[in-house]
Formats: structure tokens, sequence, C-alpha cells
């Protein structure tokens, strides 16, 4: 399963407490790197979403935004301590009968003393209870994002390693052509620098040729290589940075291929490998 580091939901929730909604974002990262903003009242599930994430992702900076309005049924209320209030007027009173001047007292100023106002604190228990559902929701709904957005690249690979595999191909049912034309070259330039040939040291001189051009290894470690890739690909598991050592040794061998070639035609498929490679590697970069 191919999953993209690049995608975004959003999920809505209303109960009688008022509306929350979650937004995820991820972009392509190289390690797991979530941030969160959360309303007050739910900052204590922080360290539980962390947790979901790190069940549900392996790679890609992640922010996490939650909203949280209150519906106004649930509004802070204020609440009055009559108690005290009439204990405030009674004080102000008697001390206006003392006064020879008194003030009036107004609402407000009763207002103003401390334990006359108070407000009541809102229970947030059920806000709390639907934004862990509602969290659950978005990163399941991320994944299937994520998912689907990856899949999207799969004909991408397929497309390039069939390729690959074809050039290969070429390059291995050209060699002995090559190999035998290198030879003869080399019997020509004895014969033109009218060297006596001398079985041993052209034995010799053909044994170093086979060596240096000999790309048997190389050929058959990027057959490997892109059958390691396509088999990668049908992996459950995070796949991002296995394909990224992959292309790193797939390019590996295509220079190798490019530093030993005898003829141009090797050389134009070590090029054209390099190319599909850069290719795949570009969309690996965003890969989980």
């Amino acid at each position: 399963m191919i999953r993209s580091m690049t995608a975004f939901a959003r999920q809505d929730t209303q109960g009688d407490w008022g509306t929350l909604t979650c937004e995820i974002r991820t972009v392509n990262h190289r390690y797991l790197e979530p941030s969160f903003r959360l309303p007050e009242a739910l900052r204590e599930l922080e360290n539980a979403f962390r947790e979901q994430l790190r069940n549900q992702l392996k790679r890609g900076k992640v922010d996490v935004s939650m909203r949280l309005q209150t519906a106004e049924s649930a509004a802070q209320n204020f609440e009055v301590s009559d108690d005290m209030a009439r204990a405030v007027n009674e004080a102000a009173n008697h001390v206006n009968r003392i006064l020879d001047n008194p003030a009036h007292i107004n609402a407000l100023d009763v207002l103003r003393w401390p334990g006359v106002l108070s407000v009541k604190e809102l229970d947030y228990s059920p806000a709390r209870d639907a934004a862990a559902e509602l969290f659950e929701r978005t990163v399941a709904d991320l994944v299937t994002v994520r998912e689907r957005e990856g899949e999207r690249l799969r004909p991408l690979f397929e497309d390039r390693l069939e390729t690959m595999g074809q050039r290969v191909e070429e390059v291995r049912e050209l060699m002995p052509e090559l190999v035998k034309a290198q030879e003869q070259q080399l019997r020509d330039r004895f014969e033109k620098a009218r060297v006596e040939l001398d079985p041993e040291r052209v034995a010799q001189e053909m044994v170093m040729l086979a060596q240096k051009s000999d790309v048997a290894e190389e050929l058959d470690r990027l057959d490997a290589h892109i059958s390691e890739v396509s088999d990668t690909l049908t992996s459950g598991d995070a796949i991002g940075r296995r394909l990224d050592f992959l292309m790193q040794e797939l390019n590996r061998e295509a220079n190798t291929l490019s530093s030993k070639s005898i003829d141009a035609r090797v050389t134009r498929v070590a090029v054209d490998l390099k190319v599909l490679i850069e290719q795949m590697r570009e969309q690996v970069q965003n890969i989980e």
C-alpha cells in the first residue's frame, strides 16, 4: 500500500454543548512531527491524540487544529450571591449614616465587591468525549486520503519499473555482441601495430578486457532492485524510507553501468535509467 504524506481531512460534530471542528493537514517530513492547536478546555487530550497519531502515521509533519464553539444555551452564566450583596448594601448604608455627606451606592458598585459576582464553570466533559471521537474519525479519514493519494502514484512507479527492466534486458542481450566487437578491435590493433600475436598475451588482454567490460553483476543487481521495489509497493507497512534506500541502490548500479560502458548504446541506457530513477525518487520523497 502506497501512502502519500500530503493530505487534508476535516470533520465536524455537534451537541448540546456546541460545535466542534477538527482539521488535520500533513506534508512530507523525514520523521513524524505533530503539532496541536486545541482549545484550553480540551488541552488535556493532547497526549492521547499524539499517541493515536503514532499508531496511525509513521512519517510526516502533522498540523492538528480543533475549534470549539460553545452553544448559547451552554454559555457561561453569572451567579450573584444574594447574601453577600445584602451584606455589602447594609454595610454601605451603615457607613452612609455615619458620614455627613453620604455617597449613593449603585448596583455596579455592589457587583464589583469580591464574592458578590461569580462565573459558573461549565462542564466540558461531554465536549471532551465528543472531541476524542471526532479526532479518531478525522485521523481515519486522513489515512484514507493519504492512501488514495498514494495509490495514484502506483502507475507512475509501475511504468518506470517496466521500462527499466526492458532497458536492462536490452543491455544484457547486447553485451555478447559488444564483447566480441571489442575482442576484434583488440586483434586489429595488434595487427596494425605489426605485433606478433602471442597467444598468451592475447589471452591476458582478453581477460582484462572482459573484466573491465563485464556488467553482468550490475545488470543482475538492477533486476533484483527493480523486483524489490515492485514487491515493496505491495507491502502494507510504511515504505517511504525503504523505497528511498532502493532508489540510492538503483542509482549506484546505473552509475557503475555507465562507468563500465564500452559502447554509446550502453551509455544511453545508463543515462535513461538514471532519469527514470530520479523521476521515481522525486515521488518517493512524498511517500510515508
